[in-house]
């Protein structure tokens, strides 16, 4: 069988769904992936665990018309030379264009995998209301053509149902979000220093860095051995953090770092691990947090309160609740037993629920693969 994934961005092939592409093809099915060439090295890195690479003209940001079209007519392009039996899309544009493409170029077993509602959703009023009612009737056209939509957590789910951009008969599953491969992401023991608070995120106002900061800054005044970490790109956009209010924090003791490819060693030189965001898919940086046995403390909120049992590995707080986030963060100071007995049950709730291998035998059960 020939299956066709289309991603908006060229590396997330190799970094969010190299598992699964490799699952596909070990499953002996001929696998090509279709997303913009970010990054020269993803047709080597693709072919090495061979999978075919198309590159796509997507643009994963702008909403700029002329562009779009040409995207959703390049991949009607692409999809009849490839003849697939079943495509895959996920992200955003991925998931409007590419569904509707695969429509025009024939395929019947059209799927697509919502990984988050992002800014679009963040507010349904005002300047960016606008922006929330395009989307969503372009995302009821995209998946009109579905058959099957898959959400990592079930608050999206519902949220999609209730809007009606999807019909509550459609056939929908969740799938713990993208999974973790927990041989790469393996245990590993806490440091036996000062706490060490670890956040891993770009920095973007919707991530909940700011809360971050900010406790952070509070915890640092009265506990200086104490350390805390950001670490991530500095995103450009509307919902990006000024460079100069980045300054700031390092000024006051956040050590922000910038980006890391491989984030393993932050997370083995971690104690407690945090993400104060509003909203996700499924938080990849969490999993790997919990694959490598170390407490959480994110927000009871779509997609990061199922990574957490309250008490058990770590805890949930408000969001935009910074007295809160603080108060988590001081339990771990002033309790240093807790982050190893939190860390034990993530890494057992990451093995239950969130295994790569568990998650992508979902996806390919889900696609009749």
């Amino acid at each position: 069988m020939k299956i066709a994934v289309i991603g908006g961005y060229g590396p997330s092939l190799i970094n969010f769904r190299g598992p699964m592409l490799r699952a596909m093809k070990t499953a002996g099915h001929e696998v090509y992936g279709i997303a913009p060439l970010d990054s020269p090295t993803v047709p080597d890195e693709l072919a090495a665990i061979g999978i075919k690479y198309v590159q796509a003209p997507i643009q994963r940001t702008g909403m700029n018309p002329l562009k779009d079209l040409r995207a959703l007519l390049a991949l009607v392009r692409i999809l009849k030379e490839i003849k697939p039996d079943a495509v895959l899309s996920y992200t955003i544009k991925p998931v409007i264009y590419g569904s509707i493409a695969a429509r025009l170029a024939g395929v019947k077993n059209i799927c697509s995998m919502i990984t988050g509602l992002g800014y679009a959703f963040g507010q349904t009023s005002g300047k960016r209301g606008l922006l929330f009612k395009l989307v969503k009737a372009m995302y009821r056209a995209g998946l009109y053509f579905n058959s099957g939509v898959m959400f990592q957590n079930p608050d999206d789910r519902n949220i999609f149902m209730d809007l009606g951009i999807i019909p509550k008969r459609k056939n929908t599953v969740i799938t713990n979000g993208s999974g973790v491969d927990m041989d790469h992401f393996a245990p590993a023991p806490l440091p036996e220093d000062s706490p060490v608070f670890l956040c891993i995120s770009r920095l973007l106002k919707e991530k909940g860095v700011r809360e971050f900061a900010e406790a952070a800054i509070r915890l640092k005044a009265k506990y200086p051995a104490a350390e805390f970490r950001l670490v991530g790109p500095h995103d450009h956009g509307p919902d990006s953090i000024c460079e100069k209010t980045i300054a700031g924090w390092q000024a006051a003791g956040v050590r922000c770092t910038g980006p890391e490819d491989d984030v393993r060693e932050e997370l083995r030189n971690c104690t407690v691990y945090v993400l104060p965001s509003y909203r996700e898919g499924t938080p990849r940086s969490v999993l790997e947090a919990m694959s490598t046995g170390r407490a959480i403390v994110t927000t009871d909120t779509a997609g990061c309160r199922e990574t957490v049992m309250e008490g058990q590995n770590g805890y949930l707080v408000p969001v935009k609740d910074v007295d809160a986030l603080e108060a988590a963060m001081e339990m771990f100071i002033n309790r240093p037993e807790l982050a190893d007995a939190m860390g034990r049950a993530s890494l057992d709730y990451a093995a239950q629920k969130y295994d790569v291998n568990k998650v992508n035998q979902t996806i390919i059960n889900f696609m009749g693969l």
